[in-house]
């Protein structure tokens, strides 16, 4: 019965410690920006509504202004809201918020490798060559716009199986994103119908799904104790397991098959540079495994979602599809594949590619950052240690750099005399030094698939255009569309 006694007492005294310390984290605000009272452990936590995180920080931004601190459990973060107040912060002050501020999901998964949540020396290394490599592929044999240009005649063909009968998108376009990125990193493009391909892909979507929901929030903001608790958060790790084998096993046979005249992938490359500087590692080899992982999970998920998004998009507004095909039909002509070089000579075009990226809306979170030091910022101090929350979606809503911010019009990228105007609030890939490195490669992707489906296809609504709703469906951190079916009829 002591015993007993005992170990309650021990169980309270620890539980009023862990209280004490996290409330005098709390109040030692300094010069923080305000925000909402914090509770002891749990933080803002009741503040975040129904597990969406986006809509409570955008009702707490109208409640605090454009900067204003928050707790995601014992997790302080400064959000960034506007173009002015994100630009700011990750630009005009880069150096003082470079690092990258907790990702504990990605953290577990990639085991604190990869491109995404490294920081330091080793990160500037692996995003100089990621950068590098990208922008010189076109010297090898085939350019990374020939195999978007070849993927997209595979699409082709599986859009022409449909016969203009109904058709839900979803499948085709994640078939079509992986495999371009699967050509980039490791050499390899798989049959729709593959197994192995299927798993992969399969893994990613519902492990992003319990990324997004309210249980994968729940470990990114208590990841010491959510590793205790039974969950769907659990299985995540295990999904994105297959596809870390999946890469290793290819590096493996990239390492066996070698020839250093002649790199077919971006493994390739990267195990020739390493050998060139004779600094390979076990570090090395699992950062080049992680930043593929990366790089296949960010060029699939992101891609699907805002191709799918675009189609919903040109379906409920047939006016600018109408626009979008003439355009096509006067520079692109009788050629089977439209180029990127293409866009220079059709600005409306290129205009309503933007806007499809800025109305999805895909990542309005963005990427968090992070301060190692206090850092004078407006006329507040942010304090050593916390996080920042740049709202992307903010940027590319801000009524001050977009006329009609809610609702879908190219106008917001086109000048009066209808040429293509850049917009510097234009940041679905963030901005400053973290910006996404796949961002060229995103942007052809998205230009070269959506002319080539237009260039061969009328899209059709099965439902009354007044019926079809772009309203996202609320996720954690990403943007979904609504679930629809649509028809592809021939042109």
């Amino acid at each position: 019965m002591e015993v007993g006694s005992t170990t309650c007492l021990l169980l309270i005294t620890f539980i009023f410690i862990l209280l004490l310390m996290n409330v005098r984290k709390v109040f030692q605000k300094g010069k923080l920006p305000p925000g909402p009272t914090p509770l002891p452990l749990v933080g803002n936590i009741l503040q975040v509504k129904n597990g969406n995180i986006v809509k409570s920080i955008l009702k707490l931004r109208d409640i605090y202004g454009p900067v204003f601190t928050m707790y995601l459990g014992p997790r302080r973060v400064v959000v960034l809201c506007g173009y002015e107040a994100i630009k700011e912060a990750l630009i005009d002050h880069g150096d003082d918020f470079i690092t990258r501020g907790s990702l504990p999901s990605f953290e577990r998964f990639g085991h604190g490798y990869g491109i995404t949540v490294l920081n330091g020396e080793q990160w500037k290394q692996i995003r100089r060559f990621s950068l590098m490599t990208l922008r010189n592929f076109g010297m090898g044999k085939r350019s990374i716009e020939e195999r978007i240009q070849e993927e997209a005649q595979y699409l082709m063909k599986e859009l022409r199986k449909t016969k203009g009968s109904p058709f839900e998108p979803t499948s085709a376009l994640v078939h079509v994103a992986a495999n371009i990125i699967l050509s980039i990193t490791v050499g390899m493009r798989f049959d729709y119908e593959d197994t192995t391909f299927n798993t992969i892909l399969l893994n990613i979507v519902e492990a992003f799904k319990i990324m997004s929901s309210f249980w994968g929030q729940l470990y990114d903001m208590f990841p010491k104790f959510m590793i205790y608790i039974p969950g769907p958060h659990r299985k995540m790790f295990k999904l994105l397991k297959y596809l870390e084998d999946f890469i290793e096993g290819r590096v493996n046979i990239n390492l066996e098959t070698l020839d250093v005249n002649s790199p077919r992938d971006f493994v390739d490359c990267y195990l020739i540079h390493k050998q060139q500087l004779n600094t390979s590692t076990k570090s090395d080899r699992m950062n080049l495994v992680i930043t593929v992982m990366d790089f296949i999970i960010g060029g699939t998920e992101t891609i699907t979602t805002t191709m799918k998004y675009g189609l919903l998009i040109l379906m409920k507004h047939p006016d600018v599809q109408e626009k979008v095909q003439k355009e096509i039909d006067n520079v692109v002509g009788e050629r089977s594949s439209p180029t990127f070089e293409d866009r220079l000579t059709m600005p409306y075009t290129n205009a309503v590619v933007h806007e499809i990226q800025r109305f999805s809306d895909v990542a309005p979170l963005g990427g968090p950052h992070s301060v190692t030091r206090d850092i004078p910022f407006r006329e507040f101090i942010i304090t050593k240690g916390t996080d920042i929350f740049p709202m992307l979606t903010t940027a590319l809503k801000d009524p001050t750099y977009f006329n009609d911010p809610n609702n879908f019009n190219p106008e917001h990228f086109l000048d009066d005399k209808g040429n293509f105007m850049k917009n510097e609030a234009f940041m679905p890939f963030s901005v400053g030094k973290r910006n996404c490195p796949g961002k060229t490669l995103a942007q052809t992707e998205l230009f070269l698939l959506l002319t080539s489906i237009l260039k061969n296809f009328h899209i059709k609504s099965l439902t009354d255009l007044n019926e079809l709703d772009l309203t996202p469906i609320e996720s954690g951190f990403e943007n979904l569309p609504p679930p629809y079916e649509l028809c592809f009829i021939p042109r």
